[in-house]
């Protein structure tokens, strides 16, 4: 089970998802902070294009969520969650132990696999693990068959894997999903293209987060196409402003630079962004409310400094904001 978390700045626990509270994705709360002018404005999702112009464009994360946790049984009959997090070839993978093992224990799995914990990534922090899998199919298909949506504990009901899915979602490959573009609907997208807001794509595939304490980024896989790279020094070219959707865009945007430019790149990121790093992509985020020790506060603090964030952060808890992956939206512009 996942510690207790302390609310960030009096912001509320989101628990399920918008509609399971009666509220459609579009209708998720919005808070517009404005770097230039260190103002704050609340309003709806749906309200997101009024706060953009003309040739601005989003960079959103295409990643689709798999259902990445399993359960693993230990030789004692012991049952522990099992998070499928990373692969690195098709046997080998990373994952997050919710329990106890030991280096070399054989795991069994559901459907006749196994697991076999190989060793912590970080032996001071053994959170992540190299673990070996043996499947009776691949592992997508396999996790389609035996596996369910990552919940951590302030998830109170089973919610279909559907509900972790962005409206962008083409690529399977995240353990946890790319939350912060939850909120587009078709509407919200219409409405951005009747505003003349672009976007395009990058896929980064999202390992696990640890909510128990402060730790660097895993590495994980991603890829900046070459249309995104043109869309991106098309903008440029405009004087408009680039956009990232996502903690997750930012770290694979700012894997691709050269030179202070985006060029078409993929590969594996171990970048760490926080608030001494100088973004160079791009000039905005869209993004969610995070805990105070989470590695996504560091990013914010590269683009917001922390009286400007802590202020952000204030006059979403004076209106019940709420936070975690089904919660409410903050665009920084």
């Amino acid at each position: 089970m996942t510690a207790a978390l302390v609310a960030p700045r009096g912001l509320i626990e989101a628990t399920e998802p918008a509609e399971y509270r009666g509220i459609a994705r579009d209708a998720v709360r919005l808070l517009v902070t404005d770097r230039a002018s260190r103002t704050h404005a609340h309003a709806r999702f749906f309200e997101l294009p009024s706060f953009l112009r003309a040739g601005d464009l989003l960079v959103v994360n295409d990643s689709a969520t798999v259902p990445a946790a399993i359960v693993a049984t230990r030789a004692n009959g012991q049952q522990i969650p099992l998070h499928v997090a990373t692969m690195i070839d098709q046997q080998l993978w990373t994952a997050e132990p919710r329990g106890l093992v030991v280096v070399g224990e054989e795991l069994r799995l559901p459907n006749g696999g196994s697991a076999v914990p190989i060793a912590p990534i970080d032996p001071d922090r053994p959170r992540l693990w190299y673990v070996r899998f043996e499947l009776p199919v691949p592992m997508q298909q396999y996790l389609a068959q035996a596996g369910e949506p990552i919940r951590y504990g302030y998830v109170t009901k089973r919610i279909p894997l559907s509900e972790y899915q962005t409206i962008f979602a083409r690529e399977p490959g995240s353990a946890e999903m790319p939350s912060a573009a939850r909120p587009f609907t078709s509407r919200v997208l219409a409405a951005l293209r009747r505003r003349g807001v672009g976007n395009a794509t990058i896929t980064l595939h999202c390992g696990v987060s640890s909510f128990e304490s402060p730790e660097r980024p895993s590495f994980e896989r991603f890829a900046v196409p070459y249309e995104t790279v043109e869309a991106i020094d098309r903008a440029r070219q405009r004087g408009r402003r680039v956009i990232a959707v996502g903690t997750t865009v930012l770290r694979a945007l700012e894997s691709a630079v050269r030179n202070d430019r985006v060029v078409a790149a993929s590969g594996w990121t171990d970048l760490v962004i926080d608030e001494a790093y100088t973004v160079r992509s791009v000039d905005g985020m869209l993004t969610g409310f995070h805990d105070p020790a989470a590695t996504h506060r560091w990013m914010l603090q590269s683009l917001l400094d922390r009286e400007l964030l802590d202020a952000a952060y204030d006059a979403a808890a004076e209106r019940n904001y709420h936070y975690h992956e089904f919660g409410d939206a903050h665009l920084i512009v």
